[in-house]
C-alpha cells in the first residue's frame, strides 16, 4: 500500500449532488478521507427529482438518517406507471417504508451535504476539475477555484458528475444508447388559471401533460411531445413552452412568471463499464434515462451504497481480492432494468391512437395486486436482487428485512447494526459453530470493527438459524435451523473470507 503520505485524499469525487454527498458519508464512516468537488458555487434551487423510493428509505433507514429525511416531509402510497389511470400500489411492498417520500432533489442534496459535514468531509464547493488522469498508484485531478488552479492526488477519483461527466470521458468508457425521440418542456410557473389545471398526467391526441402544484404559487408542468424536438444547445423560451402547452393541451393556462425553465429528452444511456483502473462512475456519469417514475435518483444513492464501502475496504486494506469488481457486476444489471422500464413507459405513453388498446390492457392487469406489486418494487428498487455466488439460500443476495432481535440484554433492530456501515453477523439459533468460527475468523484483528456478532431471537425468521449481511443491507451469507453444523461452518467461513477479508490496517482511527 503507498503511504497515506503521496495523497492528498483517499477518494476525489468529482459532483457534489445527492449521490456525490452521500458517497462521502459512506466512505467517512469506513475510516476513509474523501473530498468533494462541485463546480457551482453554490446549491441549485430547482429540482428534477422529488421523491425517494422504498428501497432508498430503507438504506437510509440503516444508516440512521430516515428521520432526518421524514422530518416535515410528505408521503404518498401511489404512483403513476406511464400516466396509467390505475396507479401503483407502494403499500403492496413487503417493506418498512412502503410509500414514496417527497423530498426535492436539493432538499436531498443538502440534508446529505450536511450529514457529510457532520463527518468531517472537506466540500469544496465552486471548484471545477478540468482534467483527470490515472497511474499505477493513484489518480490525478486539475482543478480550478476562487483562489486559482491547483492538482490533487487521490488513491481513487469517483464520477459523480452528471450525464456529461468530464470523469467517464477522460476514463475512455464508452456511453451507449439511444437517441431523444420525445422532447419534455418543463417549467415551474404561476397558473393564471389555476383552476383548469389538471393534476398529475394527462394523455392527449397531441402528447401529454403533467402538472402538480408545488406551493400556494407556482405549479410544476411538463409538456411531452412525440412529434416536434429542440435543437441542442438552445435555451426554453416561457413563449415556446406555452405554444407547447396550447398545442398538446390546448390552452397555455395563463401560465407567467417562471422561475425555471427546463428542457430534456428520452435519450437513454448507460456506461460500458463502471470502473477503468482507479476511476469509477455513479448516478448520472454511468446511466441517464427519461425521469419518469422518479428512479434516477434513487438509483444512484444505490450505486454509492454499493460502492462506498468496498473503496473503503480496499483503501483501508482488507478488501478480498476482486472486492472492487463486483460494483460493476452488481450494479450493471438494476441500470439496464430501469432504462427498459422507462422506455416501455415512454412507448405506452405515446400519443398515436394504436397505443390505446395496449394501455388499456395494462390498466386491466394492473388492477391485479400480483401486477401491482410487481411494478411497485421495479418503480422502488425493492425487487432489486445481487446474483452472489455461494449455497443457493432463498435469502442469498436479497436486501435484508429489517429484523427486530432479542438478545440476552436488549431489543436490536438489524437497521440500527448498520448505522457504522459493519457487517452484521446474526446467530438467531443458537449455534455455537457460528461463534466459533467467529472468533477463529477475528482473533487479533477486534480492533478492525468490521463485523457486528450478535446472538439474538427473531420471530420473524422462525426458520432461520444464522445471516451475514453486508454494510450495504444485501445478504452475503445465510442458513436455516435444519443445516448441519458442518454446513453452517463451511459456508459462514466462505462467506467472511469473501467479503470481509482477513486482514486490515490498524492505524486509521475509527470515527466516534
Amino acid at each position: 500500500m503507498p503511504n497515506t503520505k503521496d495523497f492528498d485524499f483517499d477518494v476525489l469525487i468529482v459532483g457534489g449532488g445527492p449521490v456525490g454527498m452521500l458517497l462521502a458519508s459512506e466512505l467517512r464512516i469506513s475510516r476513509a478521507e474523501p473530498v468533494v468537488l462541485e463546480r457551482l458555487a453554490e446549491r441549485t434551487p430547482h429540482s428534477k427529482a422529488f421523491g425517494l423510493h422504498a428501497r432508498s428509505l430503507e438504506s437510509l433507514d440503516r444508516r440512521g438518517l430516515v428521520e432526518r429525511f421524514r422530518d416535515g416531509a410528505r408521503s404518498w402510497n401511489n404512483g403513476h406507471f406511464a400516466g396509467l389511470d390505475v396507479w401503483v400500489d407502494f403499500s403492496l411492498l413487503d417493506s418498512a417504508h412502503n410509500y414514496a417520500l417527497l423530498s426535492e432533489q436539493t432538499r436531498t442534496e443538502r440534508l446529505l451535504e450536511e450529514r457529510a459535514q457532520e463527518l468531517g468531509v472537506p466540500v469544496r464547493r465552486g471548484h471545477e476539475v478540468s482534467a483527470v488522469r490515472q497511474d499505477a498508484d493513484g489518480a490525478e485531478v486539475d482543478v480550478t477555484g476562487p483562489e486559482g488552479s491547483y492538482t490533487l492526488r487521490g488513491r481513487y477519483v469517483v464520477g459523480t458528475d452528471g450525464g456529461r461527466s468530464l470523469v467517464r470521458r477522460s476514463a475512455g468508457i464508452g456511453f451507449p444508447g439511444t437517441g431523444g425521440r420525445v422532447t419534455a418542456r418543463l417549467a415551474d410557473v404561476v397558473l393564471a388559471d389555476r383552476e383548469k389545471a389538471p393534476m398529475g398526467m394527462e394523455r392527449t391526441e397531441r402528447g401529454l401533460l403533467f402538472c402538480v402544484p408545488l406551493d400556494e404559487k407556482y405549479h410544476r408542468v411538463a409538456t411531452f411531445d412525440f412529434q416536434k424536438g429542440k435543437e441542442a444547445g438552445t435555451e426554453l423560451t416561457l413563449e415556446e413552452f406555452t405554444d407547447s402547452l396550447r398545442e398538446i393541451w390546448g390552452d397555455d393556462l395563463g401560465a407567467g412568471e417562471p422561475r425555471w425553465l427546463s428542457w430534456f429528452t428520452d435519450s437513454a444511456c448507460q456506461a460500458e463499464r463502471y470502473r477503468e483502473g482507479r476511476i469509477f462512475l455513479a448516478g448520472d456519469a454511468a446511466h441517464t434515462h427519461f425521469p419518469v417514475g422518479g428512479q434516477g435518483v434513487n438509483l444512484g444513492l444505490q450505486d454509492v451504497l454499493n460502492l462506498g464501502w468496498k473503496l473503503a475496504a480496499e483503501i483501508n486494506g482488507w478488501a478480498p481480492q476482486g472486492l472492487l469488481d463486483t460494483y460493476d457486476t452488481e450494479r450493471q444489471a438494476p441500470a439496464r432494468n430501469v432504462l427498459a422500464n422507462t422506455r416501455a413507459q415512454i412507448a405506452l405513453m405515446n400519443p398515436d391512437p394504436y397505443v390505446t388498446q395496449l394501455r388499456e390492457l395494462f390498466q386491466e392487469l394492473m388492477t391485479k395486486d400480483q401486477v401491482n406489486r410487481h411494478i411497485a418494487e421495479m418503480l422502488s428498487g425493492v425487487g432489486v436482487r445481487y446474483d452472489l455466488q455461494g449455497p443457493g439460500h432463498r435469502l442469498l443476495g436479497d436486501f435484508a428485512r429489517d429484523l427486530t432481535l432479542e438478545t440476552a440484554d436488549a431489543t436490536l433492530t438489524l437497521p440500527k447494526l448498520l448505522h457504522r456501515a459493519t457487517f452484521a453477523l446474526l446467530d438467531l439459533g443458537g449455534r455455537p459453530e457460528i461463534s466459533e468460527v467467529y472468533q477463529e475468523w477475528g482473533a487479533g484483528q477486534a480492533w478492525a470493527g468490521r463485523v457486528r456478532h450478535v446472538v439474538a431471537e427473531c420471530a420473524q425468521e422462525p426458520e432461520l438459524a444464522g445471516v451475514l449481511v453486508r454494510p450495504d443491507g444485501y445478504v452475503a451469507w445465510a442458513a436455516d435451523k435444519d443445516a448441519s453444523p458442518a454446513e453452517i461452518a463451511k459456508g459462514l467461513r466462505s462467506a467472511l473470507a469473501a467479503w470481509a477479508g482477513t486482514t486490515g490496517d490498524p492505524a486509521r482511527p475509527v470515527l466516534r
